[in-house]
């Protein structure tokens, strides 16, 4: 871990202690600090804004009542993704994946994000990642969107790091397949290359 995360997670446990006290202001910060994240990473479990919210409020809620069993085996960010994730899993199973219409929250993301972004290859990135299990876009988001590490990502999805490694192999290669078939080129078959 570099300086940044060490300092980073410092700060996390400060704050995840204050919460434990009682302190609703560090709730707030924390919230503050993963929001945008939690955001990011759960657009690849469900393309719902109005579950992406609930989502990402019942882990803070969960985070509220369970920040004083925190015992420090991992980083408060993979704590937190975990909480997430299961969470994320959880409010699939009962509501879907298909986004509902008309909702003004998709909009509002959309046109906020799209000022910075190259649009048309993040369309094309997701509709690869659209090709993928939930499980293999969610490995993919942990690793290479918010920068976990295998084990980081074996503790959030309550799996071995074997699987983990597995499962980002797979993507990959669907990946290495399907995009360019996306982007009007003939694919590459490499289904046992590395």
């Amino acid at each position: 871990m570099n300086d940044d995360a060490t300092d980073s997670d410092a700060t996390d446990r400060m704050l995840l202690q204050r919460m434990a006290a009682g302190d609703r202001v560090a709730l707030g910060v924390l919230y503050r600090s993963y929001h945008g994240r939690l955001c990011r990473f759960l657009t690849r479990l469900t393309r719902r804004a109005d579950v992406i919210e609930e989502v990402i409020n019942d882990c803070f809620w969960i985070a509220w009542q369970k920040a004083g069993t925190f015992h420090g085996d991992s980083r408060v960010s993979t704590w937190l993704m975990g909480i997430a994730y299961r969470c994320g899993l959880k409010a699939l199973r009962q509501h879907g994946d298909e986004p509902v219409e008309d909702d003004p929250r998709h909009e509002e993301r959309s046109a906020t994000h799209d000022l910075d972004e190259d649009r048309e290859l993040r369309d094309w990135l997701g509709k690869g990642l659209e090709r993928l299990s939930v499980d293999q876009r969610v490995v993919i988001e942990l690793v290479y969107g918010v920068g976990h590490t295998l084990d980081d990502v074996a503790v959030i999805m309550q799996c071995p790091v074997g699987t983990v490694k597995a499962r980002l192999f797979h993507a990959r290669v669907k990946l290495r397949n399907v995009l360019p078939t996306l982007a009007g080129d003939s694919p590459k078959r490499t289904e046992n290359a590395p």
